[in-house]
C-alpha cells in the first residue's frame, strides 16, 4: 500500500481527528478509562483541529492512502519561550495500529522535524513511542509532570533531542 505524506489543510481535519480518535483508544486504554476512550466525538475534535490548522502556527502533516483515507499525523510548531529546552517542539504523532512498522510513522517524523533539535511530551507508560523516538535521537531530559488527558491524569515525560541525522 502506497502512504503519502502531505501538509495538512482545513479540508484534513475529518480526517485527522478520525485517525487521532482510534489512535488514542489503540494508544491509551491502559492509561484511560475505555469508556472515556468510546466517548471522544469525530465532529467535536475535527472543529478544533479546523481551528488549529486555521491559525497556522502549527505544522499539520498527514499520512494518506492511495484512496485518501487518514493512517496518521504528525503536528509542530515554533516555541518562543524561554522554558522551551529546544526550538521546534512535536505536538504530536499518531500511527494507527494496523499501519505500525510500515514506516509512516518515521516519514512522519521526518516531514515534521526534519533534522532540526525539538522536544516532545510523552506519556511514561508508552514503550513503543519511547523506543520509536530513541532510535531518533531523543532522549529523557529529567523533565516530568502529571498531564491531564480527557480527565485522567497521566504521567509524562519530556524528550529532547539534538540535530539529527539518520
Amino acid at each position: 500500500m502506497t502512504i503519502t505524506i502531505v501538509k495538512g489543510d482545513q479540508e484534513d481535519a475529518y480526517n485527522i481527528a478520525q485517525v487521532h480518535i482510534q489512535a488514542w483508544q489503540e494508544t491509551y486504554a491502559h492509561l484511560i478509562p475505555r469508556e472515556t476512550l468510546a466517548r471522544l466525538d469525530v465532529e467535536t475534535r475535527a472543529a478544533r483541529w479546523a481551528e488549529i490548522i486555521g491559525r497556522g502556527t502549527t505544522g499539520v502533516w498527514v499520512a494518506k492512502t492511495g484512496t485518501g483515507t487518514g493512517v496518521g499525523w504528525a503536528a509542530a510548531s515554533r516555541k518562543i519561550d524561554r522554558e522551551a529546552p529546544r526550538p521546534l517542539e512535536l505536538e504530536g504523532l499518531y500511527v494507527l495500529a494496523a499501519h505500525h512498522g510500515t514506516g509512516v510513522g518515521q516519514q512522519l517524523l521526518d516531514a515534521a522535524l526534519k533534522d532540526e533539535p525539538a522536544f516532545l511530551w510523552m506519556a511514561s507508560d508508552n514503550p513503543r513511542a519511547d523506543a520509536f523516538y530513541r532510535r531518533n535521537g531523543f532522549l529523557p531530559d529529567g523533565a516530568s509532570k502529571m498531564h491531564d488527558l480527557l480527565g485522567t491524569q497521566v504521567p509524562i515525560v519530556r524528550l529532547t533531542r539534538e540535530p539529527f541525522s539518520h
